[in-house]
């Protein structure tokens, strides 16, 4: 639709009054001419706000004159139009908005060719000041009856059906929501008078909307096209869609859907009022998560994980001293206990490094003391006290060290969270009940008289990891594990002292005589599921080899515990598998130790390194059956080096079928076998027989 000759003049006008006045800091609107099309517009007037009034204004084209803006009379109701001004910063935000409803354009909604606009007018916004105009708007309304800003959002949704379930789509060729597509026979935007103008010239096949076709192996397609003799024993009866599932990926199942609203969403999702669960992260009262420093899947350590509920975890964080930050003191923090409007506060125990060099590596060595020294946290343990779904108390102990302020190095910081029941007495809990679970501490004891052993252990060494320094964990079920630590050793050391120190620290790994083959087996009762630890090759280390008097040389060192504990499914508690440990055997493993020289050897220290490994070997619960004779000499009959398995010709009669009954598939088997017989007697060449 052309606009009347005066209007465009004056739009030309008030464009380019629009860009002049900017430039010279006068009062102006941004745009200055819009071209509406829906039932809202905005704006925005800039330059000196004060004291500045707007009105709205409907132009009315008599005679094809416009007539000339009045300035100094508020209006912000005109019509169907209603006015409405916000001040911002330094300008007025001016929205215009169509009172009322566009329903009542046309009585025909869904037609997409309406030539006629529903809304033709010209609105005028005027700012003043007392009675002299200073800025206009000019808003050309040309609205449409079906435009998709003036109808509900709600009725224009397209229903994506799922396509696992559904063939293609009902119409492919639909390409274009709230409109007909030509040639597209089969959309339902099309009227049937504007159907009938390509009915003859419709897309075929499936993009067109067949997307069922009769295929070639349907009953119903033998009087189609010539066909054989035994077709309709072996043809489809029921319709089967080729295209079924021609979308769905066959390794993902679908149903249910992972929600990572937590990571997604700046508001956290708060249910700790309700009782944790297993895995649930720990709110505070501010709620916020707790958090404490973990180490993640790709080996970094990230600062504000979140602590979730009965997940212990040990973990090491390496830092620079340069960009340490101390956290927020733990004493401050009240954390909720599961129950509603329940608090529990830390319980903290401060206590000093008394070595420095188990947690920092210094890089670089200060020659002066410069400002007052800081404190760092090197360790820190927490003990959650839980009862049911709730969290009774919170026990923490932090190791602190006192550094330079300006110290540079490397800190490793330590970090531990285990979570005990609240009628525990010590921190001794049981390790599954009744078979092990994955993860926790494999559970011993000493009859020698040692009462503080509770597990086997490696070491846990840090900063220079030394032997001397380095601290040790447990040994947890189902984990094989490597660790290690350095001996210092002199080029004149006595190689029988260094035998008896090598072999004092690997003993210091495995204290116990007893494994528990339970995770809850009682301490106090010898005869409840404990099994002796086997010692293989245990080492003498007052013999001497009669060649040992070499200075700077040692032979038969002991360097490596190995330990292997054996274990296997031992039966299953509500669907899940208990297991239990058969044996352990610990086994030493020796070397030759030869002090290091440079360019020449210097009564230093050297490092020998000796290390302990565990590994956890799963028993079959039954023994394999035996390979035969048969199977052992002729390979090409063996289905697992084979791409063809002969043996599983006929795998529904085997015993490796588990799908049905054995006495089901012997059943359905002959009755396959008698329908193949009598295709056979019917088929043309035994007819032909007949006959002759």
């Amino acid at each position: 639709m052309r606009l009347p000759p005066p209007v465009p003049l004056f739009l030309g006008f008030l464009l380019l009054q629009g860009v002049l006045r900017p430039l010279r800091g006068d009062l102006v609107f941004i745009p200055p001419v819009i071209h509406m099309s829906g039932p809202v517009v905005s704006a925005s007037l800039v330059g000196g706000t004060e004291d500045v009034t707007v009105s709205l204004t409907q132009l009315r084209d008599e005679m094809g004159l416009l007539p000339v803006p009045t300035c100094g009379e508020l209006n912000n109701e005109t019509g169907d139009w209603s006015l409405t001004v916000t001040p911002t910063v330094n300008s007025l935000e001016v929205t215009v908005r169509l009172k009322r409803d566009l329903q009542s354009c046309s009585s025909n909604e869904t037609d997409p060719f309406l030539e006629a606009p529903c809304i033709v007018q010209a609105l005028l916004v005027s700012a003043f000041h007392n009675t002299s105009c200073l800025a206009h708007l000019l808003i050309h309304v040309e609205i449409y009856a079906n435009s998709s800003l003036g109808q509900n959002a709600s009725e224009n949704v397209t229903v994506i059906p799922n396509q696992v379930y559904q063939p293609l789509g009902p119409c492919p060729c639909n390409l274009t929501a709230g409109a007909c597509d030509i040639r597209c026979c089969c959309d339902q935007e099309c009227s049937s008078d504007l159907t009938a103008l390509f009915k003859e010239s419709c897309f075929p096949g499936v993009f067109g909307g067949d997307v069922n076709p009769p295929f070639d192996q349907l009953c119903s397609m033998q009087m189609a096209r010539g066909v054989p003799d035994w077709f309709p024993f072996l043809c489809v009866q029921l319709a089967n869609s080729p295209f079924l599932g021609y979308f769905y990926h066959g390794s993902i199942s679908s149903g249910h859907q992972v929600s990572f609203d937590m990571y997604l969403h700046t508001d956290l999702k708060d249910f700790s009022d309700f009782g944790y669960k297993q895995g649930d992260p720990v709110m505070t009262v501010d709620k916020a998560y707790f958090t404490i420093p973990q180490v993640s899947l790709a080996g970094q350590c990230m600062h504000n994980a979140p602590v979730a509920f009965l997940k212990n975890f040990d973990v090491q964080c390496v830092t620079s001293l340069e960009e340490y930050l101390e956290r927020d003191r733990i004493t401050s923090v009240k954390i909720k206990n599961g129950a509603m409007g329940g608090i529990v506060t830390p319980k903290v125990i401060y206590e000093e490094a008394t070595d420095l060099d188990r947690f920092i590596t210094i890089t670089e060595t200060l020659l002066s003391t410069g400002p007052a020294p800081r404190n760092v946290n090197v360790e820190e343990h927490y003990i959650f006290r839980w009862n049911n779904n709730t969290i009774s108390e919170i026990n923490v102990r932090i190791i602190k060290a006192e550094i330079n302020a300006q110290q540079k190095g490397i800190m490793t910081q330590r970090f531990t969270v285990k979570f005990l029941s609240y009628n525990s007495g010590n921190e001794q809990e049981w390790s599954g009940n009744p078979g092990y679970q994955l993860g926790k501490p494999v559970r011993a004891l000493s009859i020698n008289g040692t009462n503080n052993v509770t597990t086997l252990h490696l070491w846990y060494s840090a900063g220079r990891s030394l032997c001397s320094t380095a601290t040790l964990k447990p040994i947890l079920f189902g984990e094989n594990a490597l660790s290690g630590c350095l001996l210092e050793v002199g080029i004149n050391e006595n190689c029988t002292q260094l035998r008896e120190n090598a072999v004092e620290l690997l003993d210091s790994l495995v204290q116990a005589t007893h494994v528990a083959m339970r995770g809850n087996s009682n301490y106090n009762d010898l005869s409840d599921g404990w099994l002796e630890i086997i010692r293989a090759d245990a080492l003498d280390a007052g013999a001497d080899p009669p060649d040992s008097n070499v200075s700077g040389i040692c032979l038969d060192v002991p360097a490596q515990l190995n330990i292997r504990i054996l274990f296997s499914d031992a039966g299953a508690v509500e669907g899940m598998t208990q297991q239990e440990i058969l044996g352990v055997e610990t086994r030493f493993s020796s070397v030759t130790w030869q002090f290091q020289c440079g360019l020449t050897c210097e009564d230093k220290a050297d490092l020998f390194p000796i290390g302990a490994s565990v590994q956890f070997i799963k028993i079959p619960a039954q023994l394999p059956r035996p390979l035969t004779r048969f199977q052992i000499n002729f390979t090409e009959y063996d289905c697992n080096r084979n791409e063809v398995c002969w043996p599983q010709l006929l795998y529904p009669l085997t015993q490796y079928y588990r799908g049905e009954p054995y006495s089901q598939c012997v059943a359905k088997s002959l009755l396959l076998v008698s329908f193949i017989i009598l295709a056979v007697f019917l088929s043309s060449p035994w007819i032909r027989i007949h006959k002759d």
